[in-house]
């Protein structure tokens, strides 16, 4: 195995039309049977494409408004949460609520319901809890993937580990699938989408799919593309949130910025619309700069040369040798990024977008908190707007005070590079 950091190569390894397929690594993601593939690890370049561009419709940016009334309601409740903790003054975990909020989020978005994280401020049915065993088993299995079908049948079996998360996870949605199966069949109002003129849930969206092309999209495909979105559509957003905040309170100069830009772009209601965040710039390069200092992924996005071999800067890497780069590599490349790498600027992304010509286009090619090329995160757009509605509401709500400024948080790596002592006290900011 080998890890890289070559700019010049990223779009030959990465880039669309790359025939480098994800490595045995990422076997570990998926269940050993191999009738039971997801989008993530799919290792079939051709099948992943064709899925991509049945699903990608329901990710994209115009699918994006129809979810925001989901995010809303899920951001006003964490504000309520908040405005209550304000009062005690006791210092509270950020990273934690940030779970929370984006687990609510993906289960309105996917089931037109919130898990209720945000309410109770604890694990729900041992979700939290199954997905962490998940990702854990997941990330170390990869490593010795021959194992995987032997220690998933022994651990699912005696119902420990990441085997058994795996299986609560797929019981949980299946089960949330079969309750609205048997409410559409009950009742011909439930059964017309929606009645009530509230959009489309993306489950909704998945059965009218299945509905329509029953061939084309599957019951399987129902069932796996909810279950990806609870799996993977929680610690990405919640990890990037805590990025965000975390910087701008280490950096208060940023902090002052971008509230002021917040103050003259929000609504009287404090909602900000997605589509006025695309118009704020500073806020696209503070969370374009947070997300480039912490990615929410901290192994190599590990391929597999195929085709007779691979020549990347001289060096010749055999037939079947694993490749990758470790997307925190990347975004700490000076040469790239200037001698300031290291320092959360967001400055850097508006000047190099005035200047123009080079420097902004290897910036953006070695930029990659969701992947690249035909890989990239199918739900990142989700991601984004669950950051641009909640973070503006934030700050122009309460000011927040790390419990110690003068230390860097700590962070847990397995896979996805989460901190564990986001502590904070929030006190409500006076109206402005």
């Amino acid at each position: 195995m080998y890890s890289i950091d070559l700019p010049e190569a990223v779009n030959t390894v990465y880039g669309i039309g790359s025939k480098l397929p994800k490595s045995e690594w990422y076997d570990g993601w998926k269940h050993p049977s191999p009738d039971a593939w997801t989008m993530f690890p799919d290792k079939d370049i051709k099948r992943h494409a064709q899925t991509r561009r049945v699903f990608q419709g329901l990710y994209s940016m115009s699918s994006l408004v129809s979810y925001e009334k989901y995010v809303d309601e899920c951001a006003d409740v964490l504000v309520n949460r908040l405005s209550i903790c304000s009062k005690s003054r006791e210092p509270i975990n950020m990273g934690h609520w940030f779970q929370c909020y984006a687990f609510d989020v993906i289960g309105n978005i996917t089931f037109s319901k919130p898990f209720g994280f945000l309410n109770r401020g604890e694990d729900v049915s041992g979700l939290l809890q199954a997905l962490h065993k998940v990702i854990a088993y997941s990330t170390l299995i990869g490593i010795f993937s021959a194992l995987h079908p032997y220690i998933f049948a022994v651990t699912n079996f005696f119902g420990i580990g990441g085997a058994a998360g795996r299986t609560y996870l797929a019981g949980y949605v299946r089960e949330r699938i079969r309750q609205r199966k048997a409410e559409k069949e009950m009742s011909e109002e439930k059964a017309a989408p929606h009645a009530d003129g509230s959009p489309e849930d993306f489950l909704e969206k998945l059965m009218v799919k299945n509905k329509d092309a029953p061939s084309k999209v599957t019951d399987y495909h129902v069932f796996m593309m909810s279950m990806s979105n609870i799996v993977a559509g929680s610690d990405t957003t919640a990890i990037s949130l805590s990025a965000i905040l975390y910087y701008l309170l280490k950096y208060p100069d940023a902090l002052r910025k971008l509230r002021e830009e917040i103050d003259q772009s929000t609504s009287i209601d404090g909602h900000l619309s997605f589509k006025d965040s695309l118009e704020m710039p500073y806020w696209q390069a503070v969370m374009k700069e947070a997300l480039r200092l912490h990615p929410a992924t901290g192994l190599p996005l590990w391929r597999t040369v195929t085709d007779g071999g691979l020549q990347l800067n001289g060096q010749f890497f055999p037939e079947g040798t694993t490749i990758g780069l470790n997307t925190w590599t990347a975004h700490y490349n000076e040469e790239v990024f200037g001698k300031d790498a290291a320092a959360f600027r967001p400055e850097r992304w508006l000047e190099a977008e005035k200047e123009g010509g080079e420097r902004i286009g290897r910036m953006n090619a070695y930029y990659l908190p969701f992947g690249l090329g035909s890989r990239t995160c199918i739900g990142r757009h989700i991601s984004y707007l669950e950051m641009s509605k909640l973070i503006p509401l934030l700050i122009q709500n309460f000011d927040f005070e790390l419990r110690d400024s003068q230390r860097e948080w700590k962070t847990t790596n397995y896979w996805f590079v989460k901190p564990n002592n986001f502590d904070v006290s929030v006190r409500a900011r006076e109206a402005v």
